[in-house]
């Protein structure tokens, strides 16, 4: 029995009209789905070099071969399309309810292209799709939008949905899924404002079709097998959420401060996942079946924000609107992470792009007038009303709503040597000066500045020489298969790397040898994730990126970190040239970094 339901659904939001195709096996196996399938159909869809907003710009929706089965972590669904941030392909998973409602209609991926007359929903089921007005909703916060579009679709539908931010184009616009206290954000590369281009406000699924999985009996036996190294693994997820990692990183000398001028933030506990389980906990929730519960639902008691319930702030957000602005008040990180959600905000990006905005009001490059409210560092009460701004591109939240980069470039002629960034896109909370692996893999990482193209998680291990650049172009190449194949599954990265491997191995080939009934070894497995990295390459080739672009922050090649575990620690433009020789030529790639003919056509993909 093959896993797979084997449709794609293509749907123009001009004319309304839909057309199913079938996706042939041949694809499926050598894509498997999620990410690889959505870089397939936009390589092959979305002409060169036209702009993210234009309405040729599609958006695929995608799940995988294991995407509501009984694989832990498994209701997770990749949205991609050309970011308007990066100006290239860019991928983002998310999860709660959605993906597995999404499996349940039957499709493999959704692709919406061209322009709504008018605001409208996309509503999927088994059958096709059909458009609906939203004229009603249109400046409508993400959860309200939500909840109107579930009471008048039935309780039985899922919905994902942008807010203000997508529909003013926001460069960094994200999209929010609510379910059972649970959210699920896509929140990277500004994906959300794609949507907002197209005038669509949200996506409905709703469908009742059972997945398959050709060998239960393996598949249980399987995650028999898995279930310890899984439980263990996750331990600190399940009590504390994410933030548990704030303590560990600022004791490394690896969490950016005050626009990555320290790695070490003095209050750093303050935000941290014991005091934040400390003072705020209310309860866990979790994606649909997942046993980690890696979310957690806040509740403010007392003083001035009492009463305000809310989900738990991320790491990656903590860092950006916390110790990168020098705000170390929970409550601010709470209600900031809250509002992000609701206006659909990637809080990484705002973050940093507020870290270049108080660098340069320090500096004398911008003055308080040309703010309009009153902000620099520590400043979460300016912070939060920039949040605002920037969602409604509103005064000075205009240009903060461009990104850090552009932001960079309309402020100073210096000014983008300020700005942590990658390809345009803002990094994370996972040090490209203190963890040498993330150094190459941030400069050749198909999305820019992201943490879920090379993984941290190895790189914390005490045995790992994160100091050195020996074997971290490999390092780089092997961890990238790794994510391109997990996103394509479409699989969690908690629970992949904790109960499956942190590389492709064993575990992944019988997992999915199990679930799709196809004889597939870990050397397969590996050969579909370069494929993939290598498809996400030629399209960004396509765009115009070259050796030229695989660099990283100025800051981080010419200021080395100054205090703490990793002083001294940065990637010299030297020391990045030669990890990028070594880089390219694992990956078959030229001296520029495009790929050869040979390493494509050994792969499949000649263009």
């Amino acid at each position: 029995m093959k896993a797979y339901g084997g449709r794609l659904l293509f749907v123009d939001c001009t004319t309304g009209v839909t057309r199913i195709e079938a996706l042939p096996e041949t694809t499926a196996r050598a894509l498997l789905g999620g990410n690889g399938l959505a870089a397939r159909l936009l390589y092959d869809r979305v002409p060169a070099g036209v702009d993210a907003f234009d309405q040729a710009n599609a958006v695929v929706f995608a799940v995988g071969p294991v995407t509501d089965t009984t694989v832990p972590g498994n209701s997770r669904a990749c949205v991609a399309a050309k970011s308007p941030l990066t100006g290239l392909f860019f991928d983002s998973t998310f999860g709660g309810r959605f993906p597995a409602t999404l499996k349940r209609t039957g499709f493999d991926a959704v692709v919406l292209t061209g322009r709504a007359a008018a605001p409208c929903y996309v509503v999927v089921d088994e059958t096709g799709a059909t458009l609906k007005p939203a004229v009603a909703l249109w400046g409508g916060a993400t959860r309200d939008t939500v909840n109107a579009l579930v009471a008048a679709e039935g309780a039985d539908a899922d919905v994902i949905a942008i807010g203000p931010a997508g529909e003013r184009r926001v460069r960094f616009a994200a999209m929010a899924h609510y379910w059972k206290n649970r959210e699920g954000v896509s929140g990277r590369g500004g994906l959300g404002a794609v949507l907002g281009s197209k005038h669509v406000k949200a996506v409905v699924v709703k469908g009742t079709r059972k997945t398959g999985i050709a060998d239960p009996a393996a598949l249980k036996a399987l995650l028999e097998e898995t279930r310890e190294p899984l439980k263990k693994g996750t331990q600190a997820l399940t009590t504390f959420g994410t933030p548990f990692l704030v303590g560990p990183i600022n004791a490394l000398g690896a969490l950016g401060a005050y626009n990555l001028r320290s790695e070490v933030f003095a209050e750093a506990r303050a935000v941290g996942g014991e005091e934040m389980k400390a003072h705020y906990h209310d309860r866990d929730t979790t994606c649909l079946k997942c046993p980690v519960a890696c979310g957690k639902q806040y509740t403010i008691a007392e003083g001035e924000f009492a009463g305000t319930r809310a989900k738990m702030p991320e790491y990656e957000t903590i860092f950006a609107l916390g110790p990168m602005l020098g705000i170390a008040n929970p409550e601010a990180l709470i209600l900031a992470n809250d509002l992000c959600d609701l206006l659909g905000l990637d809080t990484i990006s705002m973050g940093v792009t507020l870290a270049v905005l108080c660098e340069a009001l320090e500096r004398g490059w911008l003055g308080a007038g040309d703010v309009g409210v009153p902000f620099g560092w520590g400043d979460w009460r300016g912070m939060l009303r920039l949040v605002e701004m920037t969602a409604r591109r509103e005064g000075f939240g205009d240009r903060l709503a461009e990104g850090a980069w552009r932001l960079g470039e309309s402020i100073h002629a210096e000014a983008t040597r300020l700005v942590y960034a990658v390809k345009r896109l803002e990094l994370p909370a996972h040090s490209a000066r203190a963890l040498k692996g993330l150094s190459i893999g941030y400069a050749t990482a198909t999305r820019g500045g992201s943490h879920h193209d090379t993984r941290p998680t190895p790189q914390y291990a005490p045995t790992f020489d994160r100091r050195s650049t020996a074997d971290k172009p490999a390092f780089a190449a092997r961890s990238q298969h790794f994510t391109a194949v997990g996103d394509s599954l479409v699989m969690c990265r908690f629970t992949s790397e904790r109960g499956f491997g942190l590389f492709l191995g064993e575990p992944y080939a019988r997992m999915v040898s199990a679930v799709t009934g196809w004889e597939v070894g870990s050397d397969e497995l590996e050969r579909v994730g370069e494929r993939i990295v290598n498809l996400e390459r030629l399209f960004n080739v396509r765009e115009g990126v070259r050796r030229s672009q695989d660099v990283l922050p100025w800051r981080v090649m010419h200021e080395p970190i100054p205090e703490g575990p990793s002083a001294g620690m940065y990637c010299p433009p030297g020391e990045l040239d030669a990890m990028l020789d070594a880089y390219y030529v694992l990956r078959g790639w030229d001296a520029d970094g495009v790929p050869t003919s040979a390493r494509l056509d050994a792969l499949g993909l000649r263009p």
